[in-house]
């Protein structure tokens, strides 16, 4: 059961991008990141949890509209946040879905995203820079904006890369973020996404899905178009 302060602090919203997918939402992102602030007595990251982010909703929608990438696999969503990537793979026919994320409430939102939604996910709360092996055995590894910070940026590459080298497909969502590694993923499409504007400055990103490099090879044209900007809760 999802407890009292998470259900207070979002509500069930169709993902903008993804309207297949509903997940807790807060209305007001800033109010919900002063919360978890005074709630921690200290400064505190971006509820990750609290809205759906562009590269989540970049490869969520990948994922829906090439099911084949995920039916039948064993898929890890690395910092899940509230479970949309995981919810998706589901949706799309995995055999088995595990979501991966540090902070509590972001497990407890994944949790309810998967009642909402009435698929399997299994949501474990983890650190996958610290506890490598929760990504082993994955057939897919999804990756929904995790490049914003350079210190996670820079142990999270090598991670990835082991698992594509041990021949996991793996799948990022990301909308340039300054610390990505852009070199070592190939563009496999792109769509326009919306987004929060309170934290973005922006109504909509070019958002692009990536596919982590497992020997070199040269990229690929990636298709371009736009997911959901008129879906945008109001």
């Amino acid at each position: 059961m999802v407890d009292d302060a998470l259900r207070s602090r979002a509500r069930p919203v169709p993902v903008p991008g993804v309207p297949e997918v509903v997940l807790p939402t807060a209305d007001d992102v800033m109010a919900l990141w002063l919360d978890t602030e005074a709630s921690a007595g200290s400064p505190q990251p971006p509820p990750f949890w609290g809205f759906p982010w562009a590269g989540g909703q970049v490869l969520a929608r990948h994922v829906l509209d090439h099911p084949d990438l995920v039916a039948g696999a064993r898929v890890v969503d690395v910092g899940c946040g509230s479970g949309l990537l995981a919810v998706a793979a589901a949706l799309a026919g995995a055999q088995a879905v595990l979501a991966l994320d540090v902070d509590p409430l972001a497990v407890a939102a994944a949790r309810w995203s998967a009642d909402l939604n009435d698929v399997a996910v299994e949501v474990r709360r983890t650190d996958v820079l610290t506890e490598p092996g929760a990504v082993a055995g994955a057939d897919v590894v999804l990756v929904g904006d995790l490049f914003y910070e350079r210190a996670t940026a820079q142990a999270l590459l090598p991670l990835l890369q082991e698992q594509a080298a041990r021949g996991a497909l793996v799948l990022v969502g990301d909308p340039g973020r300054a610390h990505l590694p852009a070199a070592a993923f190939v563009e496999v499409a792109r769509h326009d996404v919306p987004v929060v504007a309170t934290l973005e400055e922006r109504d909509v990103r070019s958002t692009a899905v990536l596919r982590l490099r497992a020997g070199g090879g040269e990229a690929q044209p990636s298709g371009s178009s736009s997911i959901g900007v008129a879906q945008v809760p109001r």
